[in-house]
């Protein structure tokens, strides 16, 4: 467990179980032995369980067009420097490495995270799949797809993945499916929406996760405000 140590040694509890656990055991061998401080009957999603179900679907979202992009590696090894430190970051890309060698099984993998992770943190997990999609400035139909399938087996509901879509993949009148609502709404139906928006986004639904999570949810929050802002704009609203 040394080689990852670091980036795994704490805060996990229902990923170290069903077919995540399974991934990272093969990883770092004898998981459950040398994880004994760890409830492992714990249903309450951890920082850790975040991080390490990140990598774990990540793999799955990369090998969408049967290449892994250099631009993709990039944009996660971002994320993971900017929020848990050149140290960790690390370690978590030598795990990602070996993960995409892998076959995930990915719809054993999504209803564990369906089961285990209260819907914000599915959300947030979406923004950063689309966000691995986009590295390479192009969100491609194989890529769309594949998110769209992990979002049906988490039980992501349509109008939520149409939400987050949006914010990479503008369709027409993008602005308005990100607030969950057509553009026939009246100003007011806009002003509810963007408030029911508001709440379901803001980042303090993923505190729960960590400062770091949290940070990377002001980016998914902040496209929320700006769909409001060219709505407003586009109907002269004060």
């Amino acid at each position: 467990m040394a080689k990852y140590g670091k980036w795994i040694g704490g805060g996990l509890g229902w990923a170290f179980g069903g077919p995540i656990g399974g991934i990272v055991g093969f990883l770092i061998g004898s998981v459950y032995d040398s994880s004994s401080k760890v409830k492992q009957n714990s249903r309450i999603t951890r920082q850790g369980d975040f991080a390490v179900s990140l990598l774990v679907i990540s793999s799955v979202v990369m090998k969408a067009n049967q290449k892994i992009k250099k631009s993709e590696l990039d944009y996660v090894k971002g994320f993971l420097v900017t929020n848990f430190g050149e140290e960790k970051a690390k370690e978590a890309l030598l795990m990602l490495r070996e993960i995409l060698q892998k076959d995930v099984p990915v719809e054993d993998v999504c209803r564990q995270l369906r089961v285990n992770m209260d819907i914000a943190s599915r959300l947030q997990l979406m923004h950063y799949l689309f966000g691995i999609a986009n590295a390479d400035g192009f969100v491609d139909k194989n890529e769309v797809a594949t998110i769209e399938r992990i979002a049906k087996l988490m039980g992501i509901r349509e109008q939520d993945f149409m939400s987050v879509k949006n914010m990479f993949v503008k369709d027409h009148d993008a602005s308005y499916k990100i607030l969950e609502i057509s553009k026939d709404a009246s100003d007011e139906e806009v002003k509810k929406a963007y408030r029911r928006m508001a709440v379901k986004y803001h980042p303090d639904k993923v505190a729960h996760l960590g400062e770091d999570v949290q940070k990377a949810a002001k980016e998914k929050f902040q496209k929320v405000v700006d769909a409001y802002d060219n709505i407003k704009k586009e109907r002269g609203m004060l």
